[in-house]
Order: C-alpha cells, then sequence, then structure tokens
C-alpha cells in the first residue's frame, strides 16, 4: 500500500456514556476554574438540559454565567457580545451546552479572549498563536461532531459568508457526550443532524486528504448513522440515540483530521445567504454531490453504498457507487427532509454567486472531483430540481 506520510493528534479527551454530563463540575475544578461561562440557546435551556450543569457547578461552589445569545449559523456580533459578557466576569472556562452553533459560538468567544482583536481576523488555517480559554463540550445533538474538531464556522454578517477558524487550539478540551440528552431531541432536528454526521462521515472518507485513520472512523460512523437514524427519529429509545451519539462524534473524528468537500461548499454558501440550518442544507444537497463525485472514486462509494444496504449481488462496482446516492436520496426522504425547492427564500438566481462562494470555500481542493465554480452552479440547478 503505497501513502504519503501523515500526521494526527486528538487534542480533545472523550468521555462517553449515559450520566456523563454529571461530572461537569469536577472537569471543571481540574480546570482550576474560578469563573465559567455557560453557552447554550434558549431551546436548550427551556429543555432542561442545563439544569444539570448548573447544579454540578453549583455542588462545586464555582462561579458561573450563562450567555443564550446563540442562533443558527452563530454571527460574528454574538461572538463580540458573549466575548464582552465573558471578559466583565472573569471567565477562565468555557462549557457549550447544545448543537453546533453553541460549541462554535463557545469556540470563537474562546478565541477572542485570549487573542483579542475581532473574530473575523483569525478566520483561516492554523492563525492561532496561543491556546484558547479552554472549553468543555456537551452535545445535546447527534450531528455535529464539532465537540471533538479543531473547527470554529462563523457568519460574517457584513460579507454574508461563513468564515472558517481551524486549528487544532480551537478545539474543547474535553467532551462529555451523553446519550441521554437526545432522547427528547424534536425529529425534524434528529433527522437534520443525523443527516449531517452522515455527510461529515461520507465526505471525510472519500475527500482527496483521507488517511486510513479516518476511513475506518468514517465507515463505522456511515454503519452506525444509516442503522439507528430511522428510528432515532420515529421512535427514539436509549440503544438508538446511543447508535447516533456514537456515529456522529466519530464522523466528526473523521472529518475533523481530514475534511469534508463539495456538500459542504455548498452548504456553507446556502447557510451564510439564507440561514438555513447547516444539516438541512448539507441534507439538500448530498445526493447530487454524491452523483458528481462518484467517477473520481468507484471503489469508496461502492463501500458506502453496500454499508448502507445497497444489494450489489450482480451489479457492477460503478452501479453499486451510483446506488449510494440512491440510498442516501432515500433516507433523506424517509426522515423527512425538505427539498431545496419550495424552502424558505431560496432563490435561484442567486446561484451563480453562490457557486463563486463555493468554489473558494476552503475545502474546494479536498472534494474528490475536480470541481469549479462552473460544476457548483449546476449542481446548484440539479439539487434544486430534484
Amino acid at each position: 500500500m503505497a501513502l504519503k506520510n501523515y500526521s494526527m493528534m486528538f487534542p480533545t479527551r472523550i468521555e462517553f456514556g449515559e450520566g456523563v454530563i454529571d461530572s461537569i463540575g469536577k472537569e471543571v475544578m481540574a480546570l482550576n476554574a474560578k469563573s465559567v461561562m455557560i453557552v447554550a440557546d434558549k431551546g436548550v435551556i427551556e429543555a432542561g438540559l442545563v439544569k444539570p450543569v448548573i447544579d454540578a457547578l453549583k455542588k462545586e461552589s464555582i462561579n458561573y454565567i450563562l450567555f443564550d445569545e446563540i442562533v443558527p449559523n452563530p454571527r460574528d456580533y454574538n461572538v463580540e457580545k458573549g466575548c464582552a459578557l465573558a471578559k466583565m466576569a472573569g471567565v477562565d472556562v468555557l462549557v457549550a451546552v447544545g448543537g453546533g452553533s453553541s460549541m462554535d459560538t463557545a469556540k470563537a468567544i474562546g478565541v477572542m479572549l485570549t487573542h483579542g482583536g475581532r473574530i473575523n481576523d483569525w478566520c483561516g488555517e492554523n492563525l492561532l498563536e496561543r491556546d484558547i480559554t479552554p472549553v468543555i463540550a456537551i452535545p445535546t445533538t447527534a450531528g455535529t461532531g464539532s465537540e471533538v474538531t479543531p473547527f470554529a464556522v462563523i457568519t460574517d454578517t457584513v460579507l454574508s459568508e461563513k468564515l472558517n477558524i481551524v486549528d487544532n487550539r480551537v478545539a474543547p478540551k474535553v467532551a462529555l457526550i451523553d446519550p441521554t440528552t437526545i432522547l427528547k431531541l424534536p425529529s425534524e432536528i434528529m433527522a437534520a443532524c443525523g443527516i449531517d454526521a452522515l455527510t461529515h462521515a461520507v465526505e471525510a472518507y472519500t475527500c482527496k486528504i483521507a488517511t486510513p485513520h479516518t476511513d475506518a472512523f468514517a465507515l463505522y460512523a456511515i454503519e452506525l448513522i444509516n442503522r439507528n437514524l430511522r428510528e432515532a427519529v420515529d421512535n427514539p429509545n436509549i440503544e438508538n440515540c446511543t447508535g447516533m451519539m456514537l456515529g456522529s462524534t466519530i464522523a466528526g473524528l473523521a472529518f475533523g483530521f481530514s475534511d469534508t468537500a463539495g456538500v459542504h461548499c455548498m452548504a456553507e454558501a446556502l447557510g451564510g445567504r439564507y440561514d438555513i440550518p447547516h444539516g438541512v442544507a448539507n441534507a439538500m444537497i448530498l445526493p447530487t454531490v454524491t452523483r458528481y463525485n462518484i467517477k473520481a472514486d468507484i471503489e469508496k462509494y461502492a463501500r458506502v453504498g453496500r454499508i448502507m444496504g445497497v444489494d450489489s449481488s450482480g451489479m457492477s462496482e460503478e452501479k453499486v457507487a451510483y446506488a449510494s446516492a440512491d440510498i442516501m436520496e432515500k433516507l433523506c426522504n424517509d426522515v423527512g427532509i425538505p427539498k431545496m425547492k419550495g424552502y424558505g427564500n431560496i432563490n435561484p438566481d442567486d446561484f451563480e454567486e453562490l457557486s463563486v462562494l463555493a468554489e473558494k470555500n476552503v475545502s474546494t481542493p479536498d472534494n474528490p472531483r475536480e470541481i469549479t465554480s462552473k460544476e457548483f452552479y449546476k449542481l446548484f440547478i440539479k439539487a434544486y430540481n430534484r
């Protein structure tokens, strides 16, 4: 096997299992924290998922403040407001409770607390000059994998573009992954987040910089998500929620240390323009981009198809590979993902401009098949009309 040299380092310690959320007080104490900011959106707070965190901090007599101005596709001004509040309170540890928006906001606040300036100044690859304020991540959705990734995605509200902070220093110090937190997740959120995690795994496996280690994570994540997502949407229980949490985190390890690809390039352009939830945007585009990419690596896409249940008997590798896109589309339909056409205010007149933004995305060079704004435009049209 001929391989290029590569290196890997996982900066996040993972604690996984039922009830691990209750250890947050001890984790904060281990970081010698004097003041903590809990970063969580209002829905997570209202669902009671922050209460165990607050109770644990009170038990250890740890001062805390709560920042709840979290929105999907977190904005630069949300981060800057959270940073100002954290500075006033002398915060030295951030606890993110929620989905990717809460975790990305907390990561970005941690960057600003130690680096100053505007958050946009630090968007790019390996620009950070020192460690950020420590982040403990407690995911309450099974999708983003942000609890283990060295990324934070922030929307530049001037340019209406999503920007990426890419640096191992931005990864959480600790991830407390408790499957009980998603038992009451609304079905539409479970569905969108689950397809988001599937997209992470598929793109991590097929992108140009995949490695044998990330391949192993990605393939297992695809298996777990495909096996558990439908039931987790329709009838969540601790077994399928555990499967989804494992699949999401393992997919996070896969793409966090390889990359995503064309699906994310398009989804981030859509999300930056229309404020579409990231998982929904990925799901709208995944089958279309998969079909485009298959000819670049028929063997890998065929393997994805088999893992997802394609009956390959009597079929060529190429047909199995193309069937993988069909089975992804069926999964999206089965869990109720909306179509792009008729969703919100998506306007095909914007697709040319969005295609240019997609081409500029940091992950475009790692797409398995060469892709430019011209191809992105055609794919936007196909996804819109499918």
